[in-house]
C-alpha cells in the first residue's frame, strides 16, 4: 500500500495525530452528528414487522432451549440414577 493510500481522507499521514484533546472530542461529536443525520426511522409497518420477527425468533429459541434442557436433564437423570429434581 502506498503512503497516499494509507493516509486518512483529510490528507494527513496515518499515525499519531497532532490535534489537541478537545479538538479530537469536537471532531468525534461532529462525526456522530453526521452519522445520526443519515439514520432513517422505520415506518409503522416496518416496525411492527421487525417486532414480530424478533418475538417469533425469541419464541423459537425458548422452545429449543427448553427441549435441550429437558433432554439433558433426562439424560443426566438416567446416567446418574435418577436422583434429583427431575426424578419422576
Amino acid at each position: 500500500m502506498t503512503e497516499t493510500a494509507a493516509s486518512s481522507s483529510k490528507g494527513r499521514p496515518a499515525g499519531k495525530s497532532k490535534t489537541g484533546f478537545f479538538a479530537r472530542i469536537a471532531l468525534f461529536v461532529r462525526q456522530v452528528i453526521g452519522e445520526l443525520k443519515k439514520v432513517v426511522a422505520p415506518t409503522r409497518k416496518e416496525l411492527i414487522n421487525y417486532t414480530l420477527v424478533v418475538l417469533v425468533f425469541v419464541a423459537i429459541m425458548m422452545l429449543i432451549v427448553t427441549l435441550l434442557d429437558l433432554a439433558f436433564g433426562t439424560g443426566v437423570s438416567w446416567v446418574f440414577g435418577g436422583t434429583g429434581a427431575t426424578d419422576r
